[in-house]
């Protein structure tokens, strides 16, 4: 591999050369040991005395294809005052330096490593003796996957297509859905190896240029590091890196990412990944959904608020329930004191030991449900959870209340559209469990307050986590928790209507 960059830094500024042996040499040390690179040798001309080759990757082109420059050559015939003849090199070198390449999809190259990169992007570079250029068009065929309906974002209503790991399909799809001439989409090439294409899209008018100027600042910084795919821009875009809040969104849906645009968002996409990222986000945006605008505002209203319910539950349950057990037996109610006593008779543990144990266990199942195949990853985590769960309730290890308190916090997880949230909850909410056992509703409170301080000082893009909270927009507010922003603007016209027509008498 070291090799491959030191051939392949040599190549840089370095021209074509004049001589057809030379550069077919130049290849075959850039590419040495690579099996599956093509060179083709072929001639031309009235008495096929003119030489030239074509070089490409057998893996990344068409068959087809392969051909289609070389015999459009063969075949081109010049007819001007004289008899038509076949095409020479010099018929090549004058038509190509006058009138630059017909087609998009031809290029001339002027330096080795233009060609080097033709080819492992999947062209078909043809070179000609006696001809300082090169030709080059793409024949590239690789298999790429239909759209499906999005599998970490699944919808009962709206679309049902998913991005692809194509980057210009999924800029056409994005193109299709905002047809407006302010969308702008620019391009970078990152990666000393892998080369990889990312592109990053706002609609001008929209974005904030301070937010758009603070972005292009920190994308440009990547230089030659290796992306391989858009989660590899986060820490590069993020504020605070060690933060366990995530500071982006991503999505594989094309109705969230325009309707991101809309709001004045700007996505980042990378060639061979279906996902897009979005920013700068703030914390309430990682509840709300582009399905809640499918349905009716009362019913996304309800879902809105039950998010944010599960969200408290999956944060603070457990070491609610340990404070509460451990330090503050008084605050709960007599009879169910008296129950939950009664199942904890013979349980060697404390109660934050045995959350940890029940933790620990569900977490692993969570985890081996996700890795194991689609087929059985569900039912061995379905299976596993019960056998589990009533093999520790009779084994007296863990209560039977303990068991309900981690199977709910396990579910209120579930329920955040973005997986990166909930991944932040499952860190966070350990230290509070350490917290409750140690001091009770007083150490509850201090993680409440240095969770909070943490959410309060971080930023996204420069701009503030708790947009909307701090400062506080009543406005944006309403579409956090109601969905109704979305009827606000129409509703106020119709009002004004129906006063001006109080007024006339009508």
């Amino acid at each position: 591999m070291r090799q491959h960059s030191d051939n392949k830094s040599q190549s840089e500024d370095m021209p074509v050369y004049v001589m057809l042996e030379y550069n077919r040499k130049h290849f075959e040390t850039v590419f040495a040991e690579c099996g599956d690179l093509a060179i083709h040798p072929w001639s031309y001309g009235p008495e096929l005395e003119q030489e030239a080759f074509s070089v490409y990757f057998n893996t990344l082109i068409d068959p087809a294809k392969k051909n289609d420059l070389k015999d459009a050559l063969e075949n081109l015939i010049f007819v001007e005052d004289k008899p038509a003849i076949s095409v020479t090199v010099e018929d090549v070198r004058r038509f190509f330096e006058q009138n630059g390449a017909s087609s998009p999809t031809i290029a001339v190259l002027d330096t080795l490593e233009q060609a080097v990169n033709g080819v492992l992007d999947g062209k078909v570079v043809l070179f000609f003796q006696h001809w300082n250029k090169a030709l080059a068009y793409s024949a590239l065929d690789i298999e790429q996957r239909q759209p499906s309906e999005p599998i970490t974002e699944p919808s009962v209503q709206g679309p049902h297509v998913s991005m692809i790991e194509n980057l210009e399909r999924n800029i056409g799809v994005l193109r299709n859905l905002l047809k407006s001439p302010k969308l702008k989409f620019e391009f970078m090439t990152v990666g000393q190896e892998s080369r990889r294409t990312i592109s990053f899209g706002y609609l001008d008018g929209v974005v904030d240029q301070e937010v758009l100027a603070v972005f292009k600042e920190r994308i440009n910084q990547i230089g030659r590091e290796e992306i391989i795919d858009t989660s590899y821009l986060e820490e590069w875009i993020g504020d605070s890196r060690y933060s366990p809040f995530p500071q982006v969104r991503y999505t594989e849906r094309p109705d969230t990412a325009v309707l991101s645009l809309l709001d004045g968002k700007i996505l980042a996409l990378v060639n061979g990944s279906p996902s897009i990222l979005v920013c700068p986000s703030n914390f309430l945006e990682f509840f709300s959904s582009s399905e809640d605008y499918y349905f009716r505002s009362v019913f996304s209203s309800l879902i809105r608020m039950l998010r944010m319910t599960a969200f408290i539950i999956a944060f603070m349950l457990p070491s609610t329930y340990i404070a509460l057990s451990t330090f503050h037996s008084e605050l709960i109610p007599t009879v169910l004191l008296l129950a939950i006593l009664k199942t904890r008779e013979g349980i060697p543990f404390p109660a934050m030991l045995e959350a940890l144990i029940m933790e620990f266990f569900f977490e692993l199942l969570r985890e081996a449900g996700i890795r194991l195949p689609r087929p059985i990853g569900s039912a061995v985590s379905i299976v596993g959870a019960l056998v589990i769960g009533q093999a520790a309730i009779q084994s007296q290890i863990a209560s039977p209340v303990m068991v309900i308190v981690v199977a709910l916090t396990g579910i209120a997880s579930f329920a955040f559209p973005q997986y990166n949230m909930a991944i932040a909850i499952r860190i966070l909410r350990f230290p509070l469990m350490i917290l409750a056992a140690t001091f009770g509703g007083l150490g509850i409170m201090v993680g409440l307050l240095l969770v909070f301080l943490h959410l309060a000082t971080l930023r996204s893009l420069g701009q503030p986590y708790l947009a909307t909270i701090a400062p506080f927009r009543l406005k944006r507010l309403k579409d956090v928790f109601l969905d109704i922003s979305r009827h606000t603007q129409a509703d106020a016209q119709r009002s004004r209507h129906l006063r001006r027509k109080l007024r006339r008498g009508g």
